[in-house]
Order: C-alpha cells, then sequence, then structure tokens
C-alpha cells in the first residue's frame, strides 16, 4: 500500500510518519486485503491539529475519517478509530450482501464546475441569470449498484452520490435527507 502523509503548513516528522503507517496498515488489513493507496493530512484550526485520512480500495470505494484533537498524535488516533469504525462497517455490509466485488468499479468521466454565490441585497436585481463559473474540474462517476452507492456515501461522509446504476447503465443520485433517511433518485 502507498502512503502519502503531509503536513498543511506543518511539518511532520519521521516518527510521526511511522506511527501513521504502522497504524493505518493495522487498521487497513484487519478489514480489507486490497488497499492500493492512503492519503492523510494535517494541519492546524486554531489550537486544534486536524487530521484527515482518505483511503482507497481495489473495489473503488474510498473511506474517509477527520479528527480533531489538541495533540496530533491524538488526532490521529482520532480518525484512526473513526477509519476502522468506516472499515469494519463495510466489511459487515459486504458479508451481509454475500457478494463480493470481484472486478474493480469502472469509472466514467465528467466535468464538475464551482459556481460563483451571489451574494445580493434583498432588493438588488442580478445582472444576468446566467451563473459565473469559478472553477471547472474533472470528477468521475463510478458504476455501482444502490446499495454500493449507500455505502460509498455513508463512508465519504457525503451528503449526496451521483452514479452511474449498474443494472440499468443511467446515472442515478442518493442522497440523506433531513429526516435522517435515505433518498434515491432513479429517472
Amino acid at each position: 500500500m502507498q502512503y502519502q502523509i503531509s503536513g498543511h503548513q506543518i511539518d511532520v516528522g519521521a516518527a510521526l510518519s511511522t506511527h501513521v503507517e504502522v497504524e493505518l496498515s493495522g487498521v487497513v488489513e484487519k478489514y480489507s486485503q486490497r488497499p492500493t493507496d492512503a492519503q492523510v493530512v494535517f494541519s492546524r484550526s486554531g489550537h486544534e491539529y486536524v487530521c484527515e485520512c482518505t483511503v482507497h480500495l481495489s473495489t473503488g470505494l474510498t473511506a474517509q475519517a477527520k479528527a480533531h484533537a489538541t495533540e496530533i498524535y491524538a488526532a490521529f488516533d482520532a480518525c484512526s478509530e473513526k477509519m476502522d469504525k468506516q472499515l469494519r462497517r463495510y466489511k459487515r455490509r459486504l458479508k451481509d450482501h454475500h457478494r463480493d466485488r470481484v472486478e474493480p468499479v469502472e469509472l466514467l468521466g465528467a466535468s464538475s464546475y464551482i459556481l460563483a454565490s451571489e451574494e445580493l441585497a434583498e432588493d438588488a436585481e442580478p445582472e444576468t441569470l446566467q451563473p459565473i463559473i469559478v472553477a471547472e474540474m474533472e470528477t468521475k462517476i463510478p458504476s455501482l449498484s444502490v446499495g454500493e452507492a449507500v455505502m460509498q456515501m455513508e463512508l465519504a461522509g457525503a451528503p449526496v452520490l451521483v452514479f452511474r446504476n449498474e443494472g440499468k447503465e443511467a446515472l442515478n443520485v442518493v442522497y440523506r435527507r433531513d429526516d435522517g433517511n435515505i433518498g434515491w433518485i432513479d429517472p
């Protein structure tokens, strides 16, 4: 497994890097036999350290965790515990579905845009109805079953996930509703 351990305006020493590799490999290999790479980023938020961890699995799914603590090692340990919990749930769901994905998830390329927010006074009218594009990026849309899409959305901690439904070859959306349930849009 490849590790990318970095600090955002923080020096990450050899001791911390070794600690991260040893602990994270133990967590990931316990639940997933085929991880591909992991990215761990440390940063500061006020007086706290923030640890963000992303693990890509060979099935194409991604697990993410984020934690805050007053000490850098404590921040990583809390993040590692969250990752452990997510991967344990992922493994349990795979066993519950009695199905292991043998082939990697197929990814479809798409464009993603960031639009400028228009903060106007209450009485002011916008000059144009066309939004201003701030950034354009390439994104990947995975080809998943609905169950895998829900699992991926929860692993990533995202409020919404766009995916290509394997059964129908059409784009679908799963999202977290305000009442806590999960919605599924199938056009």
